[in-house]
């Protein structure tokens, strides 16, 4: 028996040793991962060599943003891709800018090749931007090629903006219109005995509208319509423009596309290109030939630099400056606006108004241009972020807000007070409403056979238990809050535009308005890009000759060292089965319906948010 014992603790003994021979193994291997990495990050990388007559190929990939979000290395190494040399997941909008307008003067570049294939999400009133960087880089007398296996339609519209538009012979255009689609989740809530208790104040106010029902609303059907056929008009005008096409031609190709596609035998290519959406079908290798004969090189060898490379040499529009004269400081507000301290991709109250304070504080900034793109959140961290924006007022310092694709909702409370809102005539704005929400899941313990009770001292002792129904006395209290909290709403609007509340009134409640009808309603004061906000700001300040700043949070060591590890260690193959291109899309569709609404956080449970996602 004492063999026995000793022969078992043997096994388990050598069976001990043999994982910590493992565990060693794998935390020194994981260690050298980490050394490698910050190694190869510290070595000086050679400045890339420009050859003449070089073709600049411009890679817009992802989604295009105001701001980029820190990846943390651990998503790159848990990533959806299975290419290490998968294309960026976001693209700055003014990195792209910049390199267009350096490449026009750099005589080292000969042509500008779109490489739009990887294109994901983007904004109309961003794609516009780009259009113009496009057509100011024509003036230089340098060709801009569009040529695309396929082109989705935010893709086509870029594409449009180039001298030469090629499609592959398997290839074709997708044009198909503008949309809003929501996930509705009324009857599943029934289904799994969630009680959802909704507080909210305007008739369209629809953020809640998905957990209330299983369809969309005849309010927020009319309204979606309104702005969606405003923005579908100026897609349509602008391809047109670009394109020399008769409204008439593109009415028939997205109206008529079966009768239409009947008449080439069903061929795509051969339909876009007699449609006059595009100029040649072209095969790669044909491609190849005619961007070689542009460059009128010598060579055989056609060299052809990324932008992503090109951009080393590119200087910056914003960025910490040194001048000696005026600055304007620029603060991007872009994502959910969100309680505390957030990282870039979110708006953080306290990190968005501690950014308004630096730029209270020096002495240099003479102006603030806050880039606004989100769709809103927490009303309380909106309402934090608007006293730091009265703050800086105070000190004599204007304030240009500059709306981007969206700025409604909590993203307009924020925008209300400043001196000046300038947006373009596809910023999605307004939303003025307000709306609170709580589940409780006694009905769903109940269904498993789970109960709550106990006892309290007051009515509202249970307090905000999800396990519990919500007392009475505490819904009407909500309620009240809510309906305070609206009618700030309006004071504040009313306060900032200098407008009547009674008109403020039949402006909200929850309706939504692209730009051009916001300018139209008083609800911003011009249509135009960041630049010319910033030019506005500095007119506002009185100063002639001035430079523009991003204004950052300084960085912890911590955050430090996250952004170089990230940037160091490479994306790995992932199995997953998200991995597979149409899970992929269902699960970034997804992702993007859910987000905004599971990210909400405000500590009393009253939000300013407009969730509009716009299919493009």
């Amino acid at each position: 028996m004492k063999d026995l014992f000793l022969a078992i603790f043997n096994i388990f003994k050598y069976t001990g040793k043999v994982f910590a021979v493992l565990r060693n193994l794998l935390f020194n291997m994981l260690l050298l991962i980490i050394l490698v990495s910050i190694a190869i990050a510290l070595i000086p990388g050679e400045e890339r060599f420009i050859p003449p007559n070089s073709v600049l190929r411009l890679d817009i990939s992802g989604n295009i943003v105001e701001e980029r979000r820190i990846v943390s290395a651990l998503e790159k190494l848990f990533g959806d891709s299975v290419d290490p040399d998968a294309p960026e997941p976001e693209t700055v909008l003014q990195d792209i800018l910049d390199v267009i307008e350096t490449a026009a003067t750099d005589e080292r570049i000969a042509v500008l090749l779109l490489n739009l294939k990887h294109l994901d999400n983007a904004g109309l009133n961003q794609l516009q931007v780009i259009g113009q960087a496009l057509d100011t880089f024509k003036v230089s007398g340098k060709p801009v090629v569009a040529a695309e296996d396929y082109y989705s339609q935010a893709q086509y519209y870029l594409a449009t903006h180039a001298d030469k538009i090629i499609v592959n012979p398997m290839g074709g255009v997708d044009i198909h219109g503008l949309s809003v689609y929501r996930l509705y989740f009324r009857e599943a809530l029934e289904k799994l005995s969630v009680n959802y208790n909704i507080f909210k104040v305007g008739t369209y106010k629809s953020a809640l509208e998905p957990f209330t029902r299983d369809n969309m609303s005849i309010e927020d059907r009319e309204q979606n319509q309104k702005w969606l056929s405003a923005l579908w008009q100026v897609y349509t005008d602008d391809i047109q423009v670009q394109r020399g096409l008769s409204q008439e031609v593109l009415e028939n190709y997205t109206n008529n596309i079966t009768a239409a596609l009947a008449e080439t035998g069903g061929n795509t290519a051969q339909l876009a290109q007699k449609t006059g959406l595009v100029d040649h079908i072209w095969t790669r290798p044909q491609i190849t030939s005619y961007i070689t004969t542009l460059t009128k090189t010598t060579e055989e060898k056609l060299h052809t630099i990324s932008s992503l490379d090109y951009y080393d040499s590119v200087q910056p529009s914003f960025g910490q400056t040194v001048s000696e004269n005026g600055k304007i400081g620029l603060i991007v507000a872009e994502g959910t606006i969100l309680p505390g301290k957030q990282p870039p991709g979110f708006i953080g109250g306290d990190s968005l108004a501690e950014l308004m304070k630096k730029a209270k504080e020096d002495d240099k900034i003479k102006a603030l241009v806050l880039r606004i793109n989100s769709g809103g959140g927490s009303a309380f961290a909106s309402e934090v972020i608007r006293q730091e924006v009265l703050e800086l007022k105070k000190t004599g310092k204007p304030v240009v807000v500059s709306m981007g694709t969206v700025a409604a909702s909590g993203g307009y409370w924020i925008a209300a007070d400043a001196n000046q809102i300038w947006a373009s005539d596809t910023t999605i704005t307004g939303s003025i409403g307000i709306f609170g929400a709580i589940p409780t899941f006694e009905k769903t313990l109940a269904s498993l056979g789970i109960y709550s009770d106990g006892t309290g001292t007051t009515p509202l002792s249970s307090g905000l238990d999800l396990t519990q129904p919500l007392p009475e006395q505490l819904k009407g209290a909500i309620q009240q809050a809510i309906a305070y909290n609206y009618d700030q709403f309006l004071d504040i609007v009313a306060t900032g535009r200098k407008m009547a509340k009674a008109r403020v009134g039949e402006l909200a409640e929850g309706k939504v308005y692209d730009g051009k009808s916001a300018l139209a309603l008083g609800l911003v004061d011009k249509l135009g890009n960041l630049d010319e906000a910033i030019e506005a700001a500095a007119d506002l300040a009185g100063i002639k000759e001035y430079e523009t700043e991003y204004i950052t949070p300084p960085e912890s060591m911590k955050e430090q060292f996250l952004q170089f590890f990230a940037a160091a260690m490479p994306s790995l193959p992932s199995d997953k089965a998200a991995t597979f291109p149409i899970v992929l899309r269902l699960k970034k569709s997804l992702e993007s319906r859910l987000e905004s609404y599971l990210l909400l956080d405000d500590p009393q449970g009253i939000y300013a948010h407009c969730p509009i996602r716009l299919t493009l």
